[in-house]
């Protein structure tokens, strides 16, 4: 029993298994919004019309997508973990860790804009995988990691993979970078504006700007994700928006003239 503690109380462990938690319990807190139209950025009505799986088929594919993440994960961290005399990690300075943050931000934007825009540009790859996505044309909050098994594999696990390499970041900073991103995921995914949410704030990249990726006219434009949006603006793919009030008193995002 004290093998099995002293295993999950591990840096590789906790960076394995906190983003996975902290994906569900962030995801729920969104759930528990959900009935509030006035945030919403489609109604209630509007997800059961337009989208083409079920809650129930969501939760099963992101539970088997984070299974297959946290093999890959737990066997990467233990590799390159780096402990001293006391078994625990050593940690760099807060400004080296600042830097591998936004190193392992740029490198997760690069990979995943890219092979994102593959994947649509690409008729058989959008057919056979990337579509399993975009059947959800109203995001939820469960539904930020339900991809076809081979596109999470490709997009989110090698992606974090290689800004977990190449920023140099150690088992114990991964735990707060990927359980970070994986909240940023989920806000994007969540169809709720909140007011005061830091991320509208702070990032262009948010849930009004991954919401026109969702709809019809907006399939081929906001490819960025998680974090910036400096590659849509460099390369033609950033489709503005605006937002517009519904009768029901909340917002829909529709979109601008594209730049």
């Amino acid at each position: 029993m004290d093998q099995w503690k002293d295993f999950f109380l591990t840096d590789e462990a906790l960076g394995t298994f906190v983003p996975i938690i902290v994906y569900w319990v962030y995801s729920g807190f969104y759930v528990l919004l959900d009935r509030l139209d006035g945030y919403r950025l489609h109604t209630v009505d509007e997800e059961k019309m337009k989208n083409l799986v079920s809650r129930t088929t969501v939760v099963k594919g992101v539970l088997f997508q984070q299974s297959i993440q946290a093999l890959v994960a737990l066997l990467l961290l233990r590799v390159t973990g780096d402990a001293g005399e006391s078994g625990k990690t050593l940690q760099p300075p807060l400004m080296v860790q600042a830097r591998q943050f936004l190193i392992a931000m740029f490198v997760f934007d690069t990979w995943q804009y890219f092979l994102h825009r593959y994947m649509h540009h690409n008729k058989l790859l959008y057919r056979t995988i990337h579509s399993r996505h975009h059947k959800l044309i109203v995001p939820w909050p469960f539904g930020a990691m339900y991809n076809h098994p081979l596109e999470g594999l490709l997009l989110d696990t090698i992606g974090g993979a290689l800004s977990y390499l190449f920023s140099g970041m150690t088992p114990r900073t991964s735990i707060f970078f990927f359980s970070f991103a994986t909240i940023k995921g989920v806000d994007d995914h969540c169809g709720i504006l909140l007011p005061g949410n830091p991320f509208h704030i702070f990032f262009h990249n948010n849930t009004a700007y991954h919401d026109v990726h969702h709809q019809l006219h907006g399939v081929k434009y906001n490819f960025s994700q998680p974090f910036f949006i400096f590659w849509d603006k460099l390369l033609g793919t950033h489709m503005p928006y605006t937002l517009v009030k519904r009768s029901d008193g909340g917002y829909e995002a529709a979109s601008a003239k594209k730049q």
